[in-house]
């Protein structure tokens, strides 16, 4: 790809492989049924790193374009597949529409991790837990661990086994998860004076879906996550 492209704000690097992808499908070059190239693929291709093509592809999950099927890869759905569901992409100046969203993403952490406790596998649980472990590393090394935070997540929801809860994390992760990310990163000094207190609940959630308690998991992850939304507050006036 073009060297410019590797200096593009991440938002317009995104956008890119968007149009790309989309009109790959347009033309049939990418048909019905036909996989995706894989994250490692894009991002050579678009000189990106992976979360920026992540970011693309849940985009177009997110509009019913494609979906995933875990351990395979990133599908494109038969035409007149799209969902009806539609999450309007929002700004961190956006108080009341991230009020609202967040509250979405409160019930559906909550009930996840309650269907995680119940229905999580021992390789499920082995995934939560290298999340997890990601994310101590992350925090030794002094980096935010975004992609360890967002595999943890992504982990908790694929052991509920329920299509729904994974559709609807993919648009949760493309508006509220990257927006926190985004503030959190913009006050990096200030969130390490608090990384011990959000993987004390990281924590607290793992050891209630590994006990299989799901009202404890689900408290725990409505903690979090309430939690997460005073964090954001904190960030935002930062």
């Amino acid at each position: 790809m073009r060297n410019e492209t590797a200096r593009l704000p991440s938002h317009s690097l995104t956008e890119e492989i968007v149009e790309w992808l989309n009109e790959e499908i347009r033309s049939q070059r990418l048909k019905p049924g036909d996989k995706l190239p894989s994250e490692k693929q894009l991002g050579e291709q678009f000189s990106v790193s992976r979360s920026v093509v992540r970011e693309a592809v849940s985009q177009l999950k997110s509009e019913g374009i494609v979906s995933a099927q875990q351990g395979r890869g990133v599908f494109v759905n038969e035409r007149g597949s799209r969902q009806a569901f539609r999450l309007d992409a929002m700004a961190l100046d956006d108080a009341q529409g991230l009020e609202h969203v967040i509250e979405l993403l409160v019930t559906i952490e909550a009930a996840a991790a309650r269907y995680a406790a119940l229905r999580h596998t021992p390789a499920d649980l082995k995934r939560i837990k290298q999340a997890l472990v990601g994310m101590e590393y992350a925090i030794v090394n002094d980096k935010l661990g975004d992609e360890e935070d967002y595999a943890f997540h992504q982990a908790i929801v694929d052991s509920t086994k329920n299509p729904h809860f994974q559709m609807l994390n993919e648009y949760l992760e493309q508006h509220v998860r990257r927006l926190i990310r985004q503030a959190r990163s913009n006050t990096a000094a200030n969130y390490n004076n608090l990384v011990e207190a959000v993987q004390g609940e990281h924590k607290a959630i793992v050891q209630a879906i590994e006990k299989r308690d799901p009202a404890a998991a689900a408290l725990a992850a409505e903690t979090h996550l309430r939690n997460a939304a005073k964090r954001l507050n904190k960030y935002l006036k930062d």
